[in-house]
């Protein structure tokens, strides 16, 4: 800067040096930019623990999933809740059966958000959210149970898994077929699995009921 007072011609190297004396004074400024980077990148909604883009970058159908997600699994613990007032033997057979639904059905919603643009901790976060409405069905389950008919609850859900598997698993296992090339093989192929999977739950509850009297749960015979 006294250079430039004293009137010495002002040439290239000599801005090149103010404007680093001007950059030096400004240092704070500068280490301060990746946070204010930072906060305006939270104020849009970016969930750094998560480790995934921001949230206004995914799409609305994981949003969709996630809450009609939420609502199946309130039911599914209404069913359950209601079960276990019944008697412990309904109620574990009542668990055994989700359980076998929700399994391919939470990997499906997995693979869902995944593809609307959530990162593998959001998905995982946003799926475990949506469960965790399972436990506020299970505690209101279990008061309309001790106090009311579980009847209506029973018929709400078996409705809810009726329409699950008529309206879409059944569609949804002929439109895979439909993506894949068409011949005797995998015809064969695709009907065994099929096949295998509704026979596994059939043979579960049918085990469950055919050695229903011989189950204590912890009571001695």
């Amino acid at each position: 800067m006294d250079t430039i007072k004293n009137g010495d011609p002002v040439g290239s190297t000599q801005i090149v040096t103010v404007t680093s004396f001007s950059n030096s004074s400004d240092g704070g400024s500068i280490n301060h930019a990746p946070n204010t980077v930072q906060d305006t990148q939270l104020s849009q909604g970016y969930c750094s623990w998560l480790k995934g883009p921001r949230i206004s970058n995914i799409k609305t159908v994981a949003w969709m999933i996630t809450l009609s997600d939420a609502v199946h699994n309130f039911i599914d613990g209404l069913a359950i809740g209601a079960s276990f007032t019944v008697s412990v033997f309904q109620g574990v057979s009542t668990s055994i059966a989700i359980v076998c639904e929700e399994f391919p059905h939470e990997l499906g919603d997995f693979v869902i958000l995944l593809n609307a643009g959530m990162s593998v901790p959001q998905a995982l976060f946003f799926n475990l959210l949506s469960a965790c409405s399972c436990y506020i069905g299970l505690v209101l389950g279990i008061l309309i149970g001790s106090n009311f008919s579980p009847n209506i609850i029973f018929g709400l859900a078996g409705g809810m898994f009726l329409y699950i598997a008529l309206a879409d698993m059944f569609p949804e296992m002929n439109a895979i077929l439909r993506d894949e090339e068409r011949n005797t093989k995998n015809n064969i192929i695709f009907f065994l699995l099929q096949n295998a999977g509704l026979l596994s739950g059939f043979s579960i509850i049918l085990l469950i009921t055919v050695f229903a009297g011989e189950m204590n749960f912890g009571k001695t015979p």
